[in-house]
């Protein structure tokens, strides 16, 4: 794809040999994408005219923000600007809009089009779908393109995701569309969220990014548990379902179920005696690994819902963090409802306690997990512990000089 309303100049025939570097190997590259977008796009041009640069001088030349936006809206559109725009003028300005997209992904080719022809009237032609949130990601417009970018979108159906200090747009699995292992409607949940927290996807009101992620069972296939502020990952309460004469078939075609289905089991929960598969679902902790392993023979219980956790973040302000369990089980009907409640307390507290740039879970960290609980009405359960104690004795030291 490539933008039709550029200015006249820019790089195009610049050597790039540091680039070029990069379309070698087995992977895709995304300098050989950059480069056929440049044979009819300027922006594209210069892009990897400034790119090159960079890496020649081993220092980025974008300047990231400046005021920039659309009617009405706070969030929505990264500003950027180029520090050479003299030198490269087509990417002098470059911002990136981002668009939520549908729930689990799913698009019609016309849908695609749709997109893809505005972005070639309005900006650089250039695309990431998706990123990491989970938005359509608009690659380079300059000022005056972004409100007539944002109009035909919305005319076409689609709307602006969330970005700065405010609820990201929620991304899902595919849930129940298409995978046998879901155990709550991920897109259904997914959209139902998205429509209930317009106002804090479009107008920043926190005081840093927070995530909300919709996994349909503990496979986790949008990675919830390490980049989301709130996980939503399908799980089940019942024992693990078992057809036993699938287990056998398995056995019969060369599976080796103790080597490959027991002994990987994290908590040894199965046995396997040649002839039976016994499970102790006390000790089950939902891993999936018996279930991906032999998928015809295991599945999910029957009593299906959602654990809720909370605190996964990307190492930016600090390191990285995975989500703790909140509420260990929630039923698939009560989820909207259940959530509605716990993230209006969460965001209270947050809104209340949280220092500037602080995520919840770095929030949470700072201020203790008792407190954290106590903020927001919840009583504090085991699975809400991350690991049990390494030494259960505790030792009391005698003071110096008292008697024994």
């Amino acid at each position: 794809m490539a933008s039709k309303n550029n200015e006249d100049g820019g790089c195009s025939g610049k050597k790039t040999p540091l680039l070029d570097e990069l379309e070698k190997g087995p992977w895709p590259s995304f300098v050989k994408e950059i480069k056929s977008a440049a044979e009819t796009s300027k922006s594209a041009q210069d892009l990897l005219g400034q790119l090159e640069l960079s890496y020649e001088e081993k220092k980025g030349h974008w300047k990231h923000g400046g005021l920039v936006g659309v009617l009405g809206y706070g969030g929505g559109v990264i500003g950027r600007y180029s520090d050479v725009g003299e030198q490269f003028p087509n990417v002098a300005h470059f911002h990136t809009l981002r668009v939520n997209h549908p729930a689990g992904w799913f698009y019609t080719s016309a849908a695609l089009r749709t997109i893809c022809d505005i972005w070639e009237r309005h900006g650089s032609g250039l695309t990431n779908m998706h990123g990491s949130t989970g938005d359509i990601i608009l690659l380079g417009t300059t000022t005056p393109q972004l409100e007539p970018t944002f109009q035909e979108l919305a005319q076409a159906g689609f709307d602006l995701g969330g970005s700065g200090s405010s609820m990201r747009t929620p991304s899902c699995c595919v849930g129940m569309a298409r995978c046998e292992w879901a155990c709550y409607d991920a897109m259904k949940l997914c959209y139902d969220l998205t429509m209930a927290y317009q106002d804090e996807m479009h107008r920043p009101p926190f005081p840093y990014k927070f995530k909300l992620k919709c996994a349909g069972c503990p496979n986790d296939c949008v990675a919830s548990i390490a980049r989301a502020d709130l996980s939503i990952i399908g799980t089940w309460r019942d024992d693990i379902q078992v057809d036993d004469a699938e287990v056998t078939q398995y056995a019969a075609a060369g599976v080796s179920i103790q080597k490959h289905v027991c002994d990987l089991c994290p908590t040894k929960c199965m046995e396997w005696d040649g002839k039976k598969l016994a499970i102790d679902n006390r000790n089950c902790v939902r891993c999936m690994h018996c279930i991906n392993v032999m998928p015809k023979a295991l599945r999910p219980g029957s009593d299906r819902g959602a654990v809720i956790m909370i605190g996964g973040k990307a190492p930016i302000m600090q390191g990285a963090l995975l989500s703790s369990v909140l509420i260990p089980f929630v039923p698939a009907a009560e989820l909207m409802e259940t959530l509605q409640e716990l993230i209006g307390r969460i965001w209270d507290f947050w809104n209340e306690y949280g220092n500037n740039r602080e995520r919840v879970g770095e929030l949470v960290q700072r201020v203790g997990l008792p407190a954290f609980l106590d903020g927001i009405g919840l009583d504090p359960v085991p699975e809400m512990i991350a690991s049990p104690r390494d030494n259960p004795y505790i030792y009391f030291q005698a003071r110096k000089g008292a008697q024994p």
